[in-house]
């Protein structure tokens, strides 16, 4: 959930806090695939359907849709569920970005097969 210290004077989230949480949760659904390390490698596309609020219950929901040799392509969508008293969800944002997996040495390596 947003807080105040994530907001501009209107009460509108920052798009930069929204990226660091996308860029958080492609991630985590890249690691599980690459099983080690991977490096945010491109924003391939970003958009900004909605603004989000504070107090806004804000959901991140990524999945990998395309793999390479050392690359992996995932897609986040975030939705966020407004007004507590009579509940609504909107979709706020949709990103895709591309991840590479690496080394202990930060270097790039090929993805094992998928199970």
């Amino acid at each position: 959930m947003p807080m105040p210290a994530d907001a501009n004077q209107y009460g509108d989230i920052f798009g930069g806090w929204i990226m660091s949480q996308v860029d958080i949760a492609g991630a985590t659904v890249a690691m599980r695939r690459a099983r080690g390390r991977v490096a945010t490698v491109s924003v391939n596309s970003f958009v900004f359907n909605q603004p989000v609020s504070v107090g806004d219950v804000v959901s991140f929901f990524a999945e990998v849709v395309e793999t390479g040799r050392t690359s992996i392509k995932v897609s986040v969508e975030v939705y966020a569920v407004r007004h507590p008293a009579q509940p609504i969800t909107v979709k706020v944002t949709a990103a895709t970005l591309t991840y590479v997996a690496i080394n202990q040495q930060g270097l790039k390596r090929e993805l094992t097969s998928a199970e």
